[in-house]
């Protein structure tokens, strides 16, 4: 049930999908910057992140 709610959340709003799995540090902090600057990049950064390592 975690696991769907992190994916959603990560679908949705990227930089909590990532937050809700790694907490509020580095990663976090990238995948803010990639999601302010297009939502794209953050989204594959955060399923990078959450479901490929």
């Amino acid at each position: 049930m975690k696991a769907l709610i992190t994916l959603v959340a990560t679908v949705l709003l990227p930089p909590l999908g990532v937050a809700l799995k790694h907490g509020l540090g580095k990663t976090f902090l990238i995948n803010l910057i990639l999601t302010i600057i297009l939502y794209l990049p953050g989204l594959l950064h955060g399923i990078y992140v959450n479901y490929m390592r």
